[in-house]
């Protein structure tokens, strides 16, 4: 990613420069432009936005043909109407164009966000940090090198060095680089990529930072704790799992204990009832809510943030052997609680009991929260820009939803609808875990119990854990999705009772 930093005016634009002009609705240029100093010809500029068809619509890019090349390129990018979600693409935009002529000797893109309503304020200026970084991210593995890549991103707001707006900076690239994160570990194929090598990555990120601990839970522990949702799942591969639990407890935080529950299968074959190739191939990427929730764990620690919360990771391969759990299997989970195994391709809520109940019985959560790519079932019903949200407080729904609309993620809240509660009936166990459709709802439905009478959500991330192309600041692969919805939510106070409030 490349290195973004904050100025108050326009710098002297050089060889190897890329500037960007934002044009509002109707080809509104920006009143900078008409000043006697300005780098672009205003008049040069409107006649090749007219002559393209360029009207403002927010991520829309025109080059601008530049004599001598000095800077080397100025690209004119949409805002549409200045909005939040139209700067996300106004940034992005300008950061994918600008990548493209890094190839051919650019090295700095300088990006302008005030317009002429006002100055850009903290929240502009920490989406648009946040927006450069996450747009420029790339994973590779392969034998030739990178190509070359912008070095730099210069963010100018005339209010940039107000310490509000440099705070806002200083979280958007915090968030960004723990979003960064996550997706290098959704994206590691799997054949790195075990419960052991998630666990040492947490361990390694994680583990210096002021006030956080990082505890991971090898087989032994498990069998003595009695997660026995998270040995039947491992119990088929030759890499054993792992739990891991990350905390940030700051002093003074309080007696709140926010647990954030993150499914961590890093490979699934759907185990004895096993997937089709085609079903398989993005499979690396079913940890992604494990990913999520350390992420959020990483950012609230960098930032300081004066709340207890613990990141829970049950991490297990669902792999064929003849020691993988089978269809019929009764297993016993933290807490007593059992169930009756009907799909052994159901396997996140297995570990996710563990994790949940193990928070509530063991860790002293006071409110908990899950992510997880659950169920096809969401991605039929919302797609695959958009999250499942499922509470059990309206005010627990509320804060997220609004933490998320912050962040830039789309979440729909879901009913935890109790006339299907009879699917889970088990004629030998206390639950089965394949009871049907609707499956995202029934899966849910799984899970309630074991967060007792805990404020409980569950975010169904199926969706939007992964992409299939770039779009704004998401690209193609792991997205790192709900990470940044739990960081918001969590910067407000992890409120369970009233709507996140984000001072503008």
């Amino acid at each position: 990613m490349p290195r973004v930093e904050v100025r108050t005016a326009l710098p002297a634009l050089g060889g190897d420069d890329v500037l960007a002009v934002p044009v509002g609705s109707g080809a509104a240029l920006p009143a900078w432009l008409t000043g006697p100093a300005a780098p672009v010809d205003a008049g040069l500029l409107a006649g090749v936005l007219a002559d393209t068809g360029n009207t403002g619509r927010p991520g829309t890019t025109t080059d601008l043909p530049v004599p001598g090349r000095s800077p080397r390129g100025v690209v004119a990018v949409g805002v549409g109407d200045g909005t939040l979600p139209d700067l996300r693409s106004y940034v992005a935009g300008a950061v994918r164009r600008a990548q493209a002529l890094a190839e051919h000797g650019a090295r700095r893109l300088v990006l302008p966000l005030d317009d002429a309503a006002a100055p850009a304020g903290a929240e502009e200026v920490r989406l648009a940090v946040e927006t450069a970084l996450l747009a420029g991210y790339r994973f590779r593995d392969t034998s030739t090198p990178h190509p070359p890549r912008l070095e730099t991103v210069t963010v100018v707001a005339a209010d940039g060095a107000d310490p509000s707006v440099t705070a806002g900076a200083r979280a958007g690239e915090v968030t960004a680089r723990a979003v960064a994160w996550a997706r290098d570990l959704v994206n590691t194929p799997s054949n790195t990529k075990d419960p052991a090598w998630l666990a040492d990555q947490a361990v390694a990120r994680l583990a210096g930072l002021e006030h956080v601990s990082v505890r991971v839970l090898d087989p032994e522990d498990l069998r003595a704790r009695g997660f026995g949702g998270v040995l039947a799942v491992g119990g088929g591969s030759a890499s054993p799992p792992r739990v891991i639990a990350a905390s940030h407890r700051p002093p003074g935080s309080g007696p709140a204990h926010v647990v954030l529950v993150g499914k961590g299968i890093t490979f699934d074959t759907g185990g004895i009832s096993i997937k089709p190739t085609a079903g398989m191939r993005e499979m690396k990427t079913d940890m992604a809510g494990g990913a999520a929730v350390l992420a959020a764990v990483d950012a609230a620690a960098r930032l300081g943030l004066p709340i207890a919360v613990t990141a829970v990771v049950p991490a297990a391969e669902n792999a064929v052997s003849g020691s993988a759990y089978r269809p019929a299997d009764v297993v016993r989970h933290v807490g007593g609680r059992t169930t009756e195994v009907l799909n052994t391709d159901a396997e996140g809520r297995m570990v996710l009991a563990d994790g949940l109940a193990w928070a509530r019985l063991e860790l002293g959560a006071t409110v908990l929260v899950d992510v997880a790519t659950l169920t096809g079932a969401m991605k039929v019903a919302l797609g695959t820009r958009t999250a499942g949200l499922y509470a059990t407080t309206d005010g627990l729904a509320d804060a997220l939803r609004t933490a998320a609309g912050h962040a830039g993620e789309a979440v729909w809240r879901m009913p935890l609808a109790e006339e299907h509660a009879d699917l889970l009936e088990s004629t030998v166990a206390d639950a089965n875990n394949a009871p049907g459709n609707p499956g995202s709802t029934t899966a849910a439905l799984f899970l309630r119990p074991f967060a007792g009478d805990l404020p409980w959500a569950h975010l169904d991330v199926a969706g939007p854990a992964r992409a299939g192309s770039d779009d704004a600041e998401v690209v193609k692969g792991g997205t790192g999705f709900g990470a940044r919805t739990l960081l918001r939510w969590l910067e407000a106070g992890a409120p369970v009772d009233a709507p996140v409030v984000v001072d503008r």
